[in-house]
């Protein structure tokens, strides 16, 4: 399985969202990018997505 972010990357969702931090990769899972950002409160929620419905966040 090819990943194509690196940690530390800033990605969104393909279709909106916030902009997200990778933090780690579970290879093994379908959901395999793992990424944190923080909400208007200024709560850190980590979340994990398929890297397929990720895009870096420079590119919107």
């Amino acid at each position: 399985m090819d990943i194509n972010f690196k940690k530390g990357q800033e990605v969104r969702q393909e279709f909106g969202g916030p902009v997200m931090k990778v933090i780690d990769f579970e290879p093994e899972l379908i959901e395999n990018v793992i990424t944190q950002w923080e909400d208007e409160e200024g709560t850190i929620i980590t979340g994990k997505f398929m890297d397929s419905v990720l895009v870096p966040a420079e590119d919107q």
